[in-house]
Formats: C-alpha cells, sequence, structure tokens
C-alpha cells in the first residue's frame, strides 16, 4: 500500500521535476562564486532589464536562485541547500511549501521574494508576530540590501509616510494583522495621498496554517465606539451566577448552551417580565444567553486572561495573547462583568475583513509551514493552494515514542513529572507542550515541588519568548510552553545533548487538530539532530471526554486500568486520530460556512472599495452626482405624485417639505396645469443654480473636490451602518433552515436587496448635502489636517483607545423598501420615510 502512495504522491512527483531544476542552480556555484562583488550585485540590474524586454520570471529562475544563493553566503554565511532551493521554485509556483522545522524556511524565502521582486511590484513577506517581522527583516535584509533591493518593515506606530515609504520598498515584511489592517485603513482615508498600500501583487506567508486555518474565523476590525454599556450586563451576569444544572442545557462538543423552561421562569421572574420571548425583552434575552455562555463556555486562562482591570483573549491554536483583539456581539461586555473588570462601552464596526477575503485578492499568494498536509483539501478549496512537501536536508532520526494513557489527570501529571525527573538528573534537556496557561502553572507547581528548575512559557509571561525557546536545547534545560512552542525561533542542542538523546517533547494532551500536535514533535529533530517525543494523555483530558469514541471508554474498562499504570495507546491510535479528524471536519465546515457568509459581503465590499478608489485616484464625480440629483428628483416627485393626474391629487404640501431641507421650495411655480416633468425640470434647475453659485464662489478645482468629499462622507456613513444590519441578518438567517429554506441564499438575497437601499440611501444624503453645503473657505494645510484627523479617529483592533468616534449612534436601519413600522401596510419610504432623515 505504502509503494502505491508513493507511485501516485503527487508532492514526490513535482518534487523530482524540481529537483532537475535545482541540479542546474548547484551547478552554477563556482561561475557565481568567482563573480566580484561589483559583478553579482549587478546582476539585480541585468535582470530587470532582461525583464523588461519581455523575458519572464520563469526563463530568469535558475540565474536568479544562484544570485541570491551566493549573496547569502558572502552576506549571511548561509548557502541555500538543494531542498532549499525545490521549497523556493514551490513559494514561486503560489504553492505551500511543507517544510519539518529546523529546514530554514526563513532562508528558502529570499529565493522567490528576489525573483519576484523584479518585476517592480513589491513582494510581501508575512509573518506571525513582529518580533519575527523585525528579526527577519534585519536578518534576510543583508541579502537584498547587498544585491541592491530595498526591504520595508511595516510594524503598528509608524506614521503613514512611514509606511508609505516602507511599502514602496521591494520586499516588505510585517504581520498578517498589520497588512489586513492597513488595507482596511486605506479604504477608509480621505485623499490618495494618505493610502499607504499598492496593489496586492505575491505574498508569502510564513506558517501559513497559522493564518489561513487557525486565523481564518476571527475577522480583521477597526471599530469606532457605539452605544454605552448598559448596568444590563452586570445584572445578567449576577442572574446567570445564580443559575444551578438543571436551569440550563450545555453541550461542550457544539459550544452552545441554553435555558431549560425552568431556567426561563427563573429569568422571567428575576428580570420582571411576563414573557422572555417577546420582542422588547429580546435585550435582556440576549445578554442572560452571552452572561451564561460567559459563565460556562469560556474560562479564565484558558480562553483568556485578566490583566491591568482588562480581559485579553488568548489565541487557541498559539497561547498567545490578542491584545486590543474583542468578542462581539456583548461576549467581551459580558466576561468583564464575570470577571468584575470594567465593563467597556459596545464597539462599532467601522470596516471589517477576513485574512481568507484579504489573502485572496492577491495575484498570487504562496506559503510554508512545518505542518500543512492535514489540510491540505482546505487550502485547495478555500485558496487554491497545493501543499509539497519537501525532504529534509539531513535524514530525520527522531523517536516518536508511544502516547500513554492515564485514568485520570492527577495521575497523568504525577507521571509527566516523573519522567521529566528522570532526563533532567542525566542532563537530557525536556520541553513540556501544554494546552493553556492554567495546565502550564499546573504542571509548574509539580516541578516545583520536585526541586525542578524550569522555564514557564506562556501567555502571562511572553516577553522572553524567543530567548527562552532558543535556550530550551541546552543541557539541562525544561521548558514548558503553551502551544505558540517558540515557533519561528530554531531550538538549538548544546554541547553534549547530541549523546544524551536530544531534546525530549512531552505533550500533555493531544490537541483537537492533528497539526498542532506536530508542530509541537517537530520542535525536536531538526536537521538531522537527535530527538524524541511522547505523549502523556488522560481520560479526563477534553479531547478524550468530549469527542472520544465509545470505544476508548470500553477498552478502558475491559483491562481494568488503575489510576497509575499507564495504557500504552498504540491501541487507542486509530480512536485518538479518528476523534481529531472529526473535529477537523468539523471546523473545517464551519469555517466554509462562515466563508459563504463573508463571500457575500466581500462582493459588496469591493464594489464599495472600488468605488472609493475612483474618488481618491481623482475621478471627477460631477456626472455622477448631477445623475443622483436627477435619479432623487425624479424618485421623489413620482412618489409624491403618483395619486392621480392633477395637482389636487398630488401631495404637494410633503414634496415641499422633502425638497425644503436643500432647495428654495418657494421659488417653485404650481399652478393649474402644472406637470409632473414640470416640476421635475424646475427643482433640476434650482440645483443647477445652487450648483453654479458654489463654483463662482470657490472655483471649480475646489468643488470637485467638494464633491469627492461628500461623496465620500456619504459611502462611508452608509457602509457602516451596513456592515451593522448585515450582521444583525446574518444572526437571524439561520431560522429559515427551519423553513426549508437554504440561509446562505436567504442571506444572499436580502443582503444583495439591503445594498441596493444602501446605495440609494448613499445617492440620497449626497444630494442633500452637496446643495444644502454653506461654503467656508478653509486654508490648505489646515484641510490636510483635518483630512489626517479623519483616519486617527478610528479605532484601530489591536490598538487604539476607546474614546467615542461617532456622536450620533445608529440604530437599526429601517430599509426604504421595508414595511414601515408604523402599520400602515405601506413600505417605509412611501409612508413615515418619505421625510424621515
Amino acid at each position: 500500500m505504502g509503494f502505491l502512495q508513493n507511485l501516485f504522491d503527487p508532492s514526490k512527483k513535482e518534487v523530482k521535476k524540481l529537483a532537475k531544476v535545482a541540479d542546474q542552480i548547484v551547478a552554477l556555484e563556482d561561475t557565481y562564486k568567482a563573480l566580484s562583488d561589483d559583478d553579482l550585485k549587478h546582476k539585480t540590474v541585468e535582470f530587470k532589464e532582461r525583464f523588461a524586454n519581455g523575458e519572464t520570471l520563469d526563463d530568469l529562475l535558475v540565474e536568479a536562485f544562484a544570485t541570491v544563493r551566493e549573496a547569502a553566503a558572502r552576506t549571511v554565511n548561509m548557502r541555500h541547500f538543494p531542498v532549499q532551493l525545490i521549497g523556493g521554485m514551490v513559494l514561486h509556483n503560489g504553492d505551500i511549501a511543507e517544510m519539518r522545522t529546523g529546514e530554514g524556511k526563513t532562508l528558502v524565502a529570499t529565493l522567490p521574494a528576489y525573483l519576484n521582486a523584479l518585476s517592480g511590484e513589491g513582494v510581501y513577506i508575512v509573518t506571525v508576530n513582529d518580533y519575527l517581522a523585525r528579526r527577519d527583516s534585519e536578518w534576510m535584509g543583508k541579502i537584498y540590501k547587498y544585491l541592491g533591493m530595498r526591504v520595508g518593515l511595516v510594524v503598528p506606530d509608524l506614521s503613514y509616510e512611514e509606511k508609505q515609504d516602507a511599502y514602496r520598498c521591494d520586499i516588505i515584511y510585517g504581520t498578517n494583522n498589520e497588512f489586513g489592517f492597513d488595507y482596511l485603513r486605506d479604504n477608509m482615508v480621505t485623499s490618495k495621498e494618505e493610502q499607504v498600500q499598492r496593489g496586492l501583487h505575491y505574498a508569502i506567508i510564513d506558517e501559513v496554517d497559522s493564518v489561513l486555518i487557525d486565523e481564518a474565523r476571527t475577522p480583521l476590525i477597526i471599530s469606532g465606539s457605539g452605544d454605552e454599556s448598559t448596568e444590563l450586563y452586570r445584572t445578567a451576569d449576577i442572574f446567570a451566577k445564580s443559575l444551578k444544572g438543571d436551569d440550563y442545557e450545555k453541550d461542550e462538543k457544539e459550544k452552545a448552551v441554553t435555558l431549560t423552561e425552568k431556567g426561563t421562569a427563573k429569568a422571567e421572574k428575576f428580570f420582571g417580565v411576563k414573557n422572555l420571548a417577546d420582542v422588547e425583552n429580546m435585550e435582556i434575552m440576549h445578554n442572560i444567553n452571552q452572561a451564561l455562555y460567559a459563565n460556562t463556555l469560556m474560562t479564565k486562562d484558558v480562553d483568556y486572561i485578566v490583566k491591568n482591570d482588562e480581559i485579553i483573549i488568548i489565541d487557541e491554536f498559539t497561547g498567545r495573547q490578542m491584545p486590543g483583539r474583542r468578542y462581539s456581539n456583548g461576549l467581551h461586555q459580558a466576561i468583564e462583568a464575570k470577571e468584575h473588570v470594567t465593563v467597556n462601552r459596545e464597539s462599532r464596526t467601522m470596516a471589517t475583513i477576513t485574512f481568507q477575503n484579504y489573502f485572496r485578492m492577491f495575484d498570487k499568494l504562496a506559503g510554508m509551514t512545518g505542518t500543512a498536509k492535514t489540510e491540505e483539501e482546505e487550502f485547495n478549496t478555500i485558496y487554491n493552494l497545493n501543499v509539497v512537501t519537501i525532504p529534509t536536508n539531513k535524514p530525520m532520526i527522531r523517536e516518536d515514542l508511544n502516547d500513554l494513557v492515564y485514568r485520570t489527570e492527577k495521575a497523568k501529571f504525577r507521571a509527566v513529572t516523573e519522567d521529566v525527573k528522570r532526563r533532567h538528573a542525566k542532563g537530557q534537556p525536556v520541553l513540556i507542550g501544554t494546552i493553556s496557561i492554567e495546565k502550564s502553572e499546573i504542571l509548574s507547581q509539580y516541578l516545583r515541588r520536585e526541586g525542578i528548575k524550569h522555564n514557564v512559557l506562556n501567555a502571562k509571561h511572553l516577553e522572553k519568548e524567543a530567548e527562552i525557546i532558543s535556550q530550551a536545547g541546552q543541557k539541562g534545560a525544561v521548558t514548558i510552553s503553551t502551544n505558540m512552542a517558540g515557533r519561528g525561533t530554531d531550538i538549538v542542542l548544546g554541547e553534549g545533548v547530541a549523546e544524551l538523546g536530544g531534546l525530549h517533547i512531552i505533550g500533555t494532551e493531544r490537541h483537537e487538530s492533528r497539526r498542532i500536535d506536530n508542530q509541537l514533535r517537530g520542535r525536536a529533530g531538526r536537521q538531522g539532530d537527535p530527538g524524541s517525543t511522547q505523549f502523556f494523555l488522560s481520560l479526563e483530558d477534553d479531547l478524550m471526554r468530549i469527542f472520544g469514541s465509545d470505544r476508548i471508554k470500553s477498552v478502558v474498562e475491559n483491562l481494568g486500568m488503575d489510576d497509575e499504570t499507564p495504557l500504552d495507546a498504540k491501541m487507542l491510535n486509530r480512536s485518538i486520530e479518528s476523534a481529531q479528524k472529526k473535529v477537523e471536519a468539523r471546523n473545517f465546515d464551519i469555517r466554509k460556512n462562515v466563508l459563504q457568509y463573508d463571500n457575500v459581503m466581500n462582493r459588496q465590499r469591493e464594489i464599495i472599495y472600488a468605488q472609493r478608489q475612483e474618488v481618491l485616484d481623482g475621478k471627477n464625480m460631477h456626472e455622477q452626482i448631477d445623475k443622483m440629483t436627477k435619479d432623487v428628483i425624479n424618485d421623489y416627485v413620482n412618489m409624491y405624485t403618483n395619486a392621480g393626474d392633477t395637482l389636487e391629487d398630488w401631495d404637494i404640501k410633503k414634496l415641499k417639505r422633502y425638497f425644503s431641507e436643500f432647495l428654495p421650495v418657494d421659488r417653485l411655480t404650481l399652478e393649474d396645469g402644472v406637470t409632473v416633468q414640470d416640476i421635475k425640470d424646475q427643482l433640476y434647475a434650482l440645483c443647477r443654480e445652487n450648483y453654479q453659485a458654489k463654483v463662482a464662489l470657490i472655483g471649480e478645482d475646489e468643488m470637485e473636490n467638494m464633491e469627492r468629499v461628500v461623496l465620500l462622507r456619504a459611502v462611508d456613513a452608509a457602509w457602516m451602518v451596513h456592515i451593522d444590519d448585515m450582521e444583525q441578518l446574518k444572526e437571524g438567517i439561520g431560522l429559515r433552515a427551519y423553513g426549508q429554506n437554504d440561509p446562505v441564499v436567504a442571506y444572499t438575497d436580502e443582503g444583495f436587496k439591503m445594498f441596493e437601499d444602501m446605495n440609494a440611501e448613499i445617492q440620497e444624503e449626497t444630494v442633500k448635502y452637496i446643495y444644502n453645503a454653506k461654503i467656508k473657505l478653509v486654508p490648505p494645510k489646515q484641510r490636510q489636517n483635518r483630512a489626517q484627523m479623519h483616519t486617527n479617529e478610528a479605532q484601530i483592533t489591536g490598538q487604539g483607545s476607546d474614546e467615542p468616534v461617532q456622536k450620533t449612534i445608529h440604530k437599526k436601519k429601517i430599509g426604504r423598501n421595508d414595511p414601515c413600522p408604523c402599520g400602515s401596510g405601506k413600505k417605509y419610504k412611501n409612508c413615515h420615510g418619505r421625510y424621515a432623515d
């Protein structure tokens, strides 16, 4: 069977093909060694000229890679191995290179980055944290700079001039968060000069599984402050804490919790309402649900930590803090109430995008990681990326020992402590992986009691992450780490450690994803080093308890395990892997579902951002605004004159009331015999007169500028409300499934109607503002400062403050085509919406 797998493994075929090209590159080694520094540096000029004259990047690949290989040897004393050359070609082809830990992925990225930067369109190298972005831009930057290329670093707190300069470099290092936020910020500014990014050409994502899989469901959000938080969060928390086990039903597998009938009755009594399900009690119900979720399914030191009077989310996959990230829909406030810290006001989304949709906008995308094969289907389905497994430079001799399963968690921790004690006594370094801060600190107590000196690396102690991990391979070192395990930092073995068996990895729990387990194993056995790994499990572990099959329980019962005797899990490996596969499949389905909904918003976002860009690029908007003017006049005159054919049939009072907001309607001639078209012509003439007066005052150029600013303001205000509306639609759309309707289809259809309504609102607000605006001349410098203030007003998730951005708080918007809430049965636009602001 293994023979057949090898025969049809596309990775092996691809590697074999690329190995031949790698041989050609290696064959040039002596030739390029013989070049002077000036001649080698001049290769960049030569390649750019050849590219400009029609040669493709593929044509230049062999020579360009040979150039980078020699430049690396001269600057950072590293020459790419043949397998690294293969990895570089995989990245250039727009695929994922799966390379084991320690195989030099950082160096591999220099090959396709240099080659693709020759086109002059810029290459993004995406890392998972600022430390790695800084380190790699300085370290690998020596190679690029030697070859005459500029290297940029994008990190928080740069001015927009500094960011503009960074993005105009040939190769740009930064984090996925910062690249994504800059994209959103660029689509909120009021002048093109403030935009920092250029076209999204080519991105190489380091730890691609972390960015495109683990963080795929977490959107980037730029937010302003919304409604003041109320005491209802604290009241709901008091109520949630008073509930007993039979007052609610909790499903850990689905991460859901709901009140039972008994719990609902208690809620109605506690809050003094007759029927909790009534529409007027929806806010109470929502707060109860979030308080219940916070108290029963969110765990301190697992999902979040409390630090400096605030709740900081912990990334479930890396164990890292995510400062500034906040749970949505009031959950964050519910946790704040639970932990008795300051309950902050709810935020209001001004712009948002998922990493899925941001990175799919690049012309070419590639990634590298040590663990991608288990998620190959998802990479292919969502991102059209293939995974190519690159062989190691030296044979891998790490020993992966069978799992040991204990009946209780305490017995497991005692066994881990004894194993560490035994290995520590002979000086073998040990790295212990845990799935949460809580578990890492429990295990630390066990080791302290035995007098074993050790380092703890978790979200509470991040400051020296790279230093702690880099020292984890020294003789006698014992390191406890949450899942982050220093991704991106090599663990180099100390002197004499290889003879002791190399670094030993202990996993204290299986993760839901096999990939995370593989990442932990991959910390040992780098570059042909010796090493070993083993997982210690218990029947009380979350994976075994929630997802473990009856087979596991029956095997354990039949063997009659006692607390101290472990079960060699060889016979359970299939069952454990099966449980992991089920969770992985479920999480993939969730991410696919999220993407289906986000695709709807993404199409709308692309339209809005494209319209904004036209304005920023300086396109004259007068023709478009003139058309808007005619459309608004047409729509509203038709609305107020649709009851008959003569003047006495028309609702002239309401027509005047509406147009008086921005035109001198007392100048309308409305006598017997006047036609609908006459009224439209008169209103349009008043608009033209108004417009020409403004042009006479400030000139055509300034008027064009004013039109652009007004249009941007209208677009941004309407888009912000629309984001909220679409989020509310998504929350309630799942109920459509009960009516045999596909929720995604319903969301798409209704979302489209809401988008049309939003465009009508943009049109109307633009027209009103243009003709109602009072002209006040502002010096150019002051105007520029105001424009810059506009971009700084937004709170950027992960930075910024909670100070209010908008003084106007928009409640749930009623669509122009929705039924009027007054109960008349008419559409809103034909009823109270006729003169609604």
